[in-house]
């Protein structure tokens, strides 16, 4: 399906005489204090949402350091989640298509600015429309599952061409490289391409170059095949009603696009693959990685099958997927070498995102036991303004001008009747003016603050406000 944050809250070419090394893998023991909050924030998001389960990996440095499952596999017969298992990862498996087309022009059978034509005979317009722009969604072809849900027609097999049929040779949406719009459609074509470039079926192809070099071994084309029973079962809900099995596509839908099913530790050797630029050549890591823009100049936000953003100054590549019963979410900060991976098994669901997100910055704030130190003043200084205190010796004398009596007075009547703190999250820090900025969000029951604080090199705070975020 689409790569999407949901709202309801997204290869060096191998030489046939070299063999191509594998990431490390080993796993490693994560930083003090990781693992319980990992499992905490896992089976917070787990009992908010509903969501029957989750599989987290999480990368630091070059090893794996906690694989963990949660939750139920399966609802009925009742089945624990293990690490062990797989899962669809939806339109994550879109980076590992555009890897399989960089390989190929690593061995010079193809080039990103070769019209789609060339390969792919009959599309729409297929003599303007570059490979590049289809791996990058600027091409402008219809997407052909935009829906959180499985329309009957997709119940049925169908065929690439089939698809391209429906949705490529139809006038496009709007002319190439003027707009970004996201189209499992392009991911069909790319599919065809690899195999008309490989000569070979293109999960051949993806098998002999990515997955066995890497070791993924749990790694299976999942589209339109029976779940085996001791691997987790896809769910749906209609509304806020009880957790339903979801049903299976036809075969053919996830050609290419969505197609792979795999454990997270797998996945998170391919996040080491692209941490340690160990498969492709490094100049194509720089084009699967580098944010494609229109041609007016406009950004994208997104590079060749995955989205290049940056997370509190971090750069940060991310992708989301969703099949029908399944939501992943797959985040790697390469120059931290850190990465998480989330997959669920209820679709049209936060649960995935919320832990990716979470889990992350709390892997960042690891990173620093000068951001936990600091965090854990910043609390304190929280609980006594709501309490109507202020411990002036942690203020410079700017600060401490702005918190007059009257200052305090309104901080503790207006904090105070908001009730227990149900999180208190970090999510930004920066530089600026000397200075380091750090930001944090606050939940209540009823309301959400944000705090924004100025640090000075000596640790004192320069500003310290709160504002409503609802």
């Amino acid at each position: 399906m689409t790569r999407r944050v949901l709202v309801f809250l997204s290869l060096s070419a191998l030489l046939l005489c070299l063999a191509v090394v594998a990431p490390r893998a080993q796993t490693a023991a994560p930083p003090v204090g990781l693992q319980g909050q990992v499992d905490q924030i896992a089976h917070d998001v787990l009992e908010a949402t509903g969501v029957p389960s989750a599989s987290v990996a999480v990368v630091s440095g070059d090893a794996l350091v906690y694989a963990q499952g949660y939750g139920k596999a399966r609802l009925s017969p009742a089945l624990a989640a293990v690490p062990t298992m797989r899962y669809s990862i939806g339109s994550v498996s879109k980076q590992f298509a555009a890897s399989c087309i960089l390989l190929l022009e690593e061995q010079g059978k193809l080039s990103l600015d070769d019209p789609v034509g060339r390969y792919v005979p009959g599309l729409t317009r297929g003599n303007e429309v570059t490979i590049r722009e289809i791996l990058s969604h600027t091409s402008g072809y219809q997407d052909f599952w935009p829906q959180d849900y499985v329309p009957p027609a997709m119940m049925k097999p169908i065929t690439p061409e089939q698809i391209l049929d429906g949705w490529a040779r139809r006038p496009l949406d709007f002319d190439p490289g003027t707009k970004w719009q996201y189209s499992n459609t392009n991911f069909t074509i790319a599919g065809l391409i690899v195999e008309k470039a490989s000569g070979m079926p293109f999960w051949n192809f993806l098998e002999q170059h990515i997955l066995q070099p890497l070791g993924l071994k749990s790694a299976v084309d999942s589209d339109g095949r029976p779940i085996p029973a001791d691997q987790p079962s896809g769910y749906f809900r209609y509304a806020l009603g009880p957790a339903r099995p979801a049903p299976v596509t036809g075969r053919g839908w996830g050609f290419a696009a969505f197609e792979l099913a795999m454990t997270s530790s797998d996945l998170a050797k391919w996040n080491l693959s692209i941490i340690n630029e160990s498969l492709l050549k490094p100049s194509s890591y720089r084009e699967l990685e580098t944010e494609v823009r229109l041609k007016n100049g406009l950004g994208t936000h997104y590079g060749l099958g995955l989205e290049v953003l940056s997370l509190d100054g971090h750069r940060e590549l991310e992708h989301s997927g969703e099949t029908s019963g399944f939501t992943s979410e797959n985040i790697v900060l390469p120059d931290d070498k850190m990465a998480v991976t989330v997959l669920t098994n209820q679709d049209a669901a936060s649960a995935a995102s919320q832990i990716g997100q979470r889990v992350t910055r709390a892997l960042l704030r690891h990173d620093s036991p000068t951001d936990q130190r600091q965090a854990a003043l910043a609390r304190k200084v929280f609980d006594d303004l709501r309490a109507g205190k202020i411990d002036r010796s942690l203020f410079t004398p700017n600060a401490n001008a702005y918190f007059t009596n009257q200052a305090v007075q309104d901080y503790a009547e207006s904090l105070s009747p908001l009730g227990e703190i149900e999180s208190f999250v970090p999510t930004a820090v920066q530089g600026r003016g000397g200075m380091i900025y750090r930001g944090f969000l606050v939940t209540f029951a009823t309301k959400t603050v944000s705090v924004s604080i100025y640090e000075m090199p000596d640790g004192k705070f320069e500003q310290y406000l709160i504002a409503s975020r609802d």
